[in-house]
């Protein structure tokens, strides 16, 4: 985003300077990309590392001042411009910062020189609407998915693990563009997929399981997420009863998406249809997230998220039922918010796919 946006989320905010050493909140506001910290105040700009990132730094991280720490005390530099600039209320992540190094920063900068006050969601919040470059990455990113996607399908076959089908998967995200991967690959079938975030193991696809992977990629720094379920050979009734209901459970939700609705809202929409169908105690986890440069964003769409839709907010939408002993379905899409509804910005197809019956 830049030094000016930084500025302007500052000025909104309860403290005079930043301290940032999370990985998302330094590549939004500084666009660092390296380890080390960012320290913004209305007088300066800094990014502190060490001689491994300076390079990249500088090309980084425009309107900012790139200082190198070698051998020296960690938050030295911290001190001498928090000094310079009179701050009196340094605002730090205390998500991302662990006990030891608080503590090391509470030496560094006594209480009666400075008061350390935690962010909470004071940056985060704005992550939550994402600017149209921000939706463009992201829209690149899921569309690398789709094509990985669209590659490993043939490829499907009884025989196959687990473990060879997150590989092909990964492996056609990388050579599809991919700059990584944003979370473990899940692929998980049988039994296996009755558990929403399975682990790939050794074992064989067999005829009747359900296969569900889920998966996404790094483009720019930014997330993609997708699932998708099918059926190795045919698919009995129940096992369509079950796929289809949450298919009509996604789409339903889908169709509520717009600006002034709240996130929990649109996880009683999904969920309204998996109660009726008979499985309300089988979907148990949130309808959605939203993705960015962190796989899990604020806000969401979950029972008790009272947040306000608004434009440029970009959220999964993930219904699923999980059956123990039997097997399990999710199909998820990442959507964002327009001025009247919604898109969706994953194309891969919805319908339920029998594998080689």
């Amino acid at each position: 985003m830049g030094k000016e946006k930084g500025q302007e989320i500052l000025h909104a905010s309860s403290v005079e300077a930043f301290l940032l050493t999370g990985a998302a909140n330094m590549r939004y506001l500084a666009g660092f990309t390296g380890e080390g910290y960012v320290y913004l105040s209305e007088q300066s700009a800094v990014v502190v590392t060490d001689s491994r990132y300076t390079i990249a730094a500088r090309a980084e991280c425009k309107g900012f001042t790139i200082e190198v720490w070698n051998g020296k005390p960690y938050y030295e530099i911290l001190k001498r411009y928090a000094e310079k600039d009179k701050i009196e209320t340094l605002g730090f992540e205390e998500e991302e910062m662990t006990v030891s190094e608080l503590h090391k920063l509470q030496e560094m900068l006594p209480s009666h020189l400075m008061t350390l006050e935690p962010l909470g969601e004071q940056i985060t919040k704005w992550r939550s609407v994402k600017s149209r470059e921000e939706i463009d990455k992201i829209r690149t990113a899921e569309a690398i998915g789709d094509r990985a996607y669209a590659r490993l399908l043939p490829q499907l076959r009884a025989g196959m693990t687990e473990k060879q089908v997150a590989a092909r998967l990964e492996f056609y995200m990388k050579e599809e563009g991919a700059d990584g991967l944003s979370f473990d690959t899940i692929a998980a079938s049988g039994i296996h997929s009755a558990m929403p975030h399975a682990v790939p193991t050794d074992k064989k696809l067999e005829a009747g399981d359900f296969l569900t992977m889920d998966f996404g990629c790094l483009y720019e720094g930014y997330c993609s997420d997708m699932t998708r379920t099918v059926i190795i050979d045919r698919a009995n009734q129940k096992q369509h009863e079950i796929y289809y209901t949450v298919l009509v459970a996604q789409k339903q939700a889908m169709a509520g998406i717009r600006p002034g609705v709240r996130g929990c809202e649109i996880d009683s929409l999904a969920r309204q249809v998996i109660e009726e169908a008979g499985y309300g105690n089988y979907f148990v986890h949130s309808l959605g997230h939203s993705v960015g440069l962190c796989i899990h964003e604020k806000p969401c769409f979950a029972p008790k998220d009272e947040t306000v839709l608004q434009p440029g907010m970009v959220i999964t939408v993930e219904p699923g039922i999980y059956v123990e002993g039997f097997g399990g379905v999710r199909i998820e899409d990442v959507v964002v918010v327009t001025e009247d509804g919604c898109e969706n910005m994953t194309q891969s197809p919805k319908r339920l796919i029998e594998i080689g019956g």
